[in-house]
């Protein structure tokens, strides 16, 4: 029997990538969206997991810390907190599937205050492939948590994008270095 496998789709999000976005990666969050597209499409084939893991804040959130480092982004209910182009249209189609999985985060680890480790760990899952933005921020908290939980990491490349491309090279080097990923 296989081993059941989850994509992570982390804050894909128009606030995030669109050109008009409130905190975002432009270009090079937009470059990655055919290999997001194409690697929900591979795990969906296989029968495995998708999940989008996603930003959530409430405007001018005194006891949130990101209040004070950010504008403000991903608001409930607004057009920045929804799921960039193509990726609003297959999270659309297959939402229905017991396979999709869509949940709200408040922190950059989609493992804190979250059921995450929970749903994963009953459903066998033991291996993830993280995708989305941004590379070292979200992506990189939620894959220091992920191998803190002993869960096996797959970091694409072409699957991760920052605003920051220092930040971006330096967490692709962590991943590999640090905390075990294999980088494809």
């Amino acid at each position: 029997m296989k081993t059941p496998q989850a994509l992570l789709i982390i804050d894909y999000t128009n606030d995030f990538v669109a050109d008009q976005g409130s905190l975002t990666t432009g270009q090079s969050g937009q470059l990655i969206e055919p290999e997001i597209i194409k690697l929900a499409n591979k795990f969906k084939q296989n029968d495995d997991y998708v999940i989008f893991p996603t930003d959530l804040h409430e405007k001018n959130d005194v006891f949130h810390p990101e209040t004070k480092l950010f504008p403000p982004h991903n608001l409930e209910n607004t057009w920045g907190h929804e799921l960039y182009g193509q990726v609003q249209g297959w999270y659309n189609e297959n939402k229905r599937s017991s396979k999709v999985y869509y949940f709200d985060k408040n922190r950059y680890s989609a493992f804190v205050n979250t059921n995450l480790d929970n749903f994963l760990r009953s459903r066998h899952i033991e291996k993830l492939t993280l995708v989305g933005v941004c590379t070292d921020i979200c992506i990189l908290h939620t894959a220091i948590s992920a191998y803190n939980l002993d869960y096996q990491l797959r970091i694409p490349e072409n699957g991760v994008a920052s605003f920051d491309p220092v930040g971006h090279k330096w967490a692709m080097n962590h991943f590999k270095t640090c905390l075990g990923a294999e980088i494809v």
